[in-house]
């Protein structure tokens, strides 16, 4: 994989039922003031929305809030599409209320990255540039 410098696109999106966006506007800044390019697509999304505006957007990485307990419901969809689609160099965080047993099953199911409540948000700058260095081969100067 060839190494490329550029902004890293992240497309941020509240899934499900969740009526709380403060802490994916909060990771959405963070992710800005580190000089990445941000798309907040709001509340409410379905998996096939945040798919789209991956495409839409050529994202390098999917951030995903979900605080409803509906995860493991909701992130296989988003995967699933993912792969429908081609963006299996896309890479995909979530945020939000998981049980720490149900991290596990997320990496497995292809999420790169897990954030629980209390994460720093230079972790999750960090770990961001990581995963689109992996998955993108992004370098970030």
């Amino acid at each position: 994989m060839m190494i490329t410098t550029k902004r890293i696109k992240v497309i941020v999106a509240k899934l499900g039922l969740d009526g709380h966006d403060r802490g994916a506007k909060v990771v959405a800044r963070a992710l800005k003031d580190a000089g990445m390019e941000v798309v907040y697509t709001g509340l409410r999304q379905t998996p096939e929305q945040i798919v789209r505006a991956a495409l839409q957007e050529d994202a390098d990485v999917i951030g995903i809030s979900i605080l409803s307990g509906a995860h493991l419901e909701l992130i296989p969809k988003v995967v699933e599409i993912m792969k429908q689609n081609g963006l299996n160099d896309v890479g995909l965080i979530v945020g939000g209320v998981i049980p720490p047993e149900d991290i596990k099953k997320l990496k497995e199911m292809g999420v790169d990255e897990v954030f629980l409540p209390g994460s720093s948000l230079k972790e999750i700058v960090e770990k961001v540039k990581k995963v689109a260095r992996e998955k993108r081969g992004i370098s970030v100067e």
